[in-house]
């Protein structure tokens, strides 16, 4: 038995901000946020609606298509630099308010790496046979921390949550291998004080390098080539970064998910997120071999290949 996804929900605030709103609000452009970033809108979360609202919504949703019940799940994992407060963490709020009575909890904090990084801890679990049902959540509020006066960092990020229900699944699908990394001497380049800080130039450099490598080198270790790959799912940043994963993979257009163009960079939920959108789309299928990979403030990276299906 392998470690997969036998679930999958998601969360968008109903609000939506275009880039044609953001010019009433800061010296910036369409044309400008498009050509550099392929965001052409995103989601913002209402005030009275916190990180772990969010995260409950896309709970709920996963536990009911995995067809199992709150007091089914065995530990809860959050990925999240929004919480709504430092403690307690968004996981505990969220197995409160779930029921999941005898799941522990924990948060996750490696940016928009941290979904990667919360399947891959599921995975030890699940394989060594400590936990059946792991409730893993991306999860982003981070209109809250963004300057609104700063046109390089705001036009970016948007607000939203997914999940997915990881448990024991048929021989030769869920998670064939993975990649976490972490670059600690380049944390300066993105990092929070008050708002988000970005040095976008050596952001960009790193991301564009690392993505690529990493999804070469889970297909290496799983024993796969390039062309085993039916679907990329790459963390949604900017447009120019996925296409640069994609081009490294050598996957047509229609092989890739680039949902940032909708809903912009929404750290650690874009991945969930986007698994959500894909497969409503009916672009993955069973027996697909999927690879998921991202990166983050830290810095951080992560790569799976995974093949779907249960």
């Amino acid at each position: 038995m392998g470690a997969g996804i036998i679930g999958v929900g998601r969360y968008l605030p109903e609000r939506v901000v275009t880039n044609a709103d953001l010019e009433k609000m800061m010296d910036t452009s369409d044309e400008w946020i498009r050509t550099r970033t392929g965001i052409e809108e995103r989601r913002i979360a209402p005030d009275g609606m916190d990180t772990s609202d969010m995260a409950y919504v896309a709970a709920v949703k996963a536990l009911e298509n995995a067809n199992i019940s709150a007091a089914d799940i065995d530990l809860i994992l959050v990925a999240t630099v929004t919480p709504d407060r430092s403690f307690p963490s968004v996981a505990c709020m969220l197995q409160e308010r779930l029921g999941a009575t005898k799941a522990a909890a924990l948060d996750i904090s490696a940016a928009c790496a941290g979904f990667i990084y919360g399947m891959v801890t599921a995975k030890q679990f699940i394989d060594n046979g400590a936990y059946r049902y792991i409730l893993v959540v991306g999860v982003e509020k981070l209109s809250k921390i963004v300057n609104w006066s700063d046109r390089n960092t705001a036009v970016l990020f948007g607000d939203g949550a997914g999940a997915v229900v990881m448990a024991p699944v048929s021989e030769g699908r869920g998670i064939l291998s993975f990649e976490l990394g972490a670059d600690g001497t380049g944390g300066k380049h993105l990092y929070h004080d008050e708002y988000v800080m970005m040095n976008g130039r050596e952001v960009f450099k790193f991301a564009v390098r690392q993505m690529g490598e990493s999804c070469i080198h889970v297909l290496e270790k799983a024993g796969l080539s390039k062309q085993d790959v039916d679907f990329l799912i790459p963390h949604q940043a900017n447009i120019r970064i996925v296409e640069a994963a994609r081009q490294r993979l050598e996957l047509p257009e229609d092989k890739m998910s680039t949902t940032v163009k909708k809903y912009g960079n929404t750290s650690a939920a874009s991945i969930p997120i986007s698994i959500v959108e894909e497969l409503e789309a009916g672009k993955i299928k069973d027996d697909d071999l999927i690879i998921m990979v991202g990166f983050g403030g830290g810095l951080t990276w992560g790569a799976i290949a995974l093949r779907w299906g249960r």
